[in-house]
């Protein structure tokens, strides 16, 4: 191949569009838990002490994992540039996006472990 060849070099269409999607997904379903966890931490920020704790707690894992998953992306960004070839770029792609796919499945049923935490003790009667 020449230089020229080498120096206009582009993804396929059907790779790149295996990416967006991916990514796409990854994004929506982290939207619909900072979403869901939002409008928990709405509906029982006025229940007292034990739930305003447990509404910063839900507000704090949102934010930490949302800091996790755009430095994870901004590290997956990094190596891209690093890619050498196509196939440093199928790699680094498929673990990016199974690892985030874990991520997010860990971070939803955390905050859903804590979300349920928080609806338990604001539905318990005060004594």
């Amino acid at each position: 191949m020449d230089q020229d060849g080498r120096d206009r070099f582009e993804i396929p269409k059907e790779v790149r569009s295996m990416a967006e999607a991916s990514f796409d997904q990854a994004r929506k379903a982290f939207e619909h838990m900072l979403t869901n966890a939002q409008q928990t931490a709405t509906t029982i920020e006025d229940r007292g002490a034990t739930v305003r704790a447990n509404a910063k707690e839900i507000s704090t894992r949102a934010v930490s994992f949302a800091e996790r998953n755009v430095s994870a992306a901004l590290d997956y960004a990094q190596q891209l540039v690093h890619a050498k070839d196509l196939g440093d770029v199928l790699r680094l792609h498929s673990e990016y996006v199974q690892g985030q796919m874990k991520a997010l499945a860990e971070q939803a049923a955390e905050l859903g472990q804590v979300v349920t935490k928080a609806a338990q003790d604001a539905a318990k009667p005060k004594s």
